[in-house]
């Protein structure tokens, strides 16, 4: 059996929409494809923390959130993510990326 998938505008505007009823502030910084364009999540929490989650599919072909840069941190990192971001842009052109500033870490990723 096939799972029912919502289309990405509107996956990308509930979390939006999430994140701003929680009090963090979240924008859309690049439109992908509205309806299966995978998503990119720039997490700021404060100078040099920040984390980018990237959705991608398990060997199951399960919906999954990874951080490609799950152990690195400091001053460095945004850099290093922004780079990571246009190669992937120029990769895929249907990437949504979404930038949230929550200085208590929430991606509001479910």
């Amino acid at each position: 059996m096939t799972e029912a998938r919502l289309k990405t505008e509107i996956r990308v505007s509930a979390q939006i929409r999430r994140a701003q009823i929680s009090g963090a502030f979240a924008v859309i910084v690049r439109r992908g494809d509205p309806d299966a364009g995978a998503v990119a999540v720039k997490l700021y929490q404060g100078p040099g923390a920040v984390r980018l989650y990237v959705q991608s599919r398990d060997l199951d072909g399960k919906a999954i959130w990874r951080e490609p840069f799950e152990e690195e941190s400091g001053p460095e990192i945004e850099a290093k993510i922004d780079r990571w971001l246009e190669k992937e842009v120029s990769i895929d052109p249907d990437l949504w990326i979404v930038e949230i500033e929550d200085r208590e870490g929430r991606a509001f990723l479910d």
